[in-house]
């Protein structure tokens, strides 16, 4: 047996530190997966899941904590990746066949010059994102047909659900986000994101543990004036001055109070009327006992827990 070599001035607790950090991150990262699979019934027995895959570090790290969680999972489905080639200039085609190839996941690529498209519509200067992300849906739902999918799985991760929100009230004038499950637009689809409750620094940890073969999503040029890219900077900014901020407004997404908002047709306001009985929710707008909790109060355990997903008791 070979011992092991420590550097000099280096103690073999440190040495083991890396991969004790790559560990606790694997057990966090398939924890908060297999929860919000859990929570919303994503993955029900006899799946079909076409994984949309970017090369990005969110849909690798979907990719791989899927492929893990099938090993593991108390139920049984399979798993099919596809990525959309847009022949953008300078796009390495070949990274994500082989890649998908060593992983030993089958897999489906799909060749699509809408780039060319976009280019020619989108004026020079316009942000090409919108028009580019609905033909890229559009193609991927009738992918997922042609491949017998039952669910359409997604990389959005809790960060991009957060920008979603308030992308929405700042310039949509609506209070609505990104669900963790939905029917697609011409209703054929079950469409799933497991990330919904990873933060974003999580999946570029682990992206840089697993060195995936990241492909940048820059092939388009770079277009700085997005205003996605203001508000994840905005978010970024809260959380590094108050920390756990992001992990509560997450959280309330999951803790509407619809009496205490002004949505007519989410609450019967109009016809409202006294009922003569006290209400504990009542007339208060603000939580101060709550709000006043000691920060990292309601912070999600990091012990491992078993994963259970609906149905398990």
């Amino acid at each position: 047996m070979s011992a092991v070599v420590i550097e000099p001035g280096v103690t073999q607790r440190q040495a083991g530190k890396p991969a004790f950090e790559a560990n606790k991150l694997s057990k966090r990262l398939h924890r908060l997966v297999g929860q919000a699979i859990g929570d919303f019934n994503m993955i029900e027995p006899g799946d079909k899941l076409m994984v949309c895959v970017s090369g990005g570090k969110d849909s690798y790290t979907l990719l791989d904590i899927l492929l893990n969680l099938q090993q593991r999972a108390p139920i049984d489905f399979s798993l099919v990746a596809v990525n959309l080639d847009q022949k953008q200039p300078g796009f390495p085609e070949h990274v994500l066949p082989e890649y998908l190839a060593s992983r030993g996941v089958p897999f489906h690529i799909e060749n699509q010059d809408t780039y060319s498209i976009v280019k020619r519509v989108v004026p020079e200067g316009k942000t090409m994102c919108s028009l580019c992300s609905r033909l890229r849906r559009g193609i991927l739902y009738r992918v997922a047909g042609e491949l017998g999918a039952t669910k359409i799985a997604l990389g959005h991760h809790r960060d991009d659900m957060l920008q979603t929100l308030f992308l929405n009230m700042f310039f949509g004038a609506k209070l609505k986000g990104m669900p963790p499950k939905l029917v697609s637009d011409d209703g054929r689809h079950v469409v799933i994101r497991p990330l919904a409750y990873v933060p974003e620094h999580d999946l570029e940890a682990w992206a840089a543990h697993r060195q995936f073969p990241i492909i940048p999503c820059t092939l388009c040029g770079s277009q700085e004036n997005l205003q996605r890219k203001q508000i994840a900077q905005m978010l970024r900014d809260w959380e590094r001055q108050h920390p756990g901020r992001l992990d509560n407004m997450a959280s309330a997404l999951a803790n509407v109070v619809p009496s205490h908002l002004q949505d007519r047709n989410l609450y019967p306001f109009t016809s409202l009327q006294a009922t003569g009985r006290a209400d504990d929710r009542g007339d208060k707008a603000f939580d101060d006992d709550e709000v006043c909790a000691p920060l990292g109060a309601a912070s999600v355990i990091e012990a491992e827990v078993p994963i259970r997903w609906h149905g398990q008791n």
